[in-house]
């Protein structure tokens, strides 16, 4: 009787879980008004988890209009943004901040 019941709960977690790409996230760093990389890959349909880390000593600002998000990331800091599952495509993010420092999420 027990047995059933934790099998239960075993696969209602597993169910609950989010479908993330990696635990850690896909790491993304600013660096010199450059993102770091420019180009990142990820598979389509699954939900991704972006680590966005702030190496610089001014505040940035990841946004992208493909991707509908916006935050602010302070000097030496690092925010996570959560997005998809996304179709395949190329999905531009930038620092509305320094409008110059661009890069793309490749969705497969």
């Amino acid at each position: 009787m027990v047995s059933w019941r934790i099998g239960a709960v075993l696969v209602a977690l597993a169910v609950a879980a989010p479908a993330w790409a990696d635990d850690a996230g896909i790491v993304i760093a600013i660096k010199d008004h450059q993102f770091v990389p420019q180009e990142v890959e990820a598979p389509a349909g699954q939900k991704l988890k972006l680590v966005v880390r702030n190496e610089g000593t001014t505040a940035s600002e990841f946004e992208s209009s493909s991707l509908h998000r916006e935050k602010v990331v302070k000097p030496g800091g690092e925010i996570t943004v959560l997005v998809g599952p996304l179709k395949p495509g190329d999905y531009e993010f930038f620092d509305d901040f320094h409008r110059e420092t661009r890069g793309h999420l490749a969705v497969k």
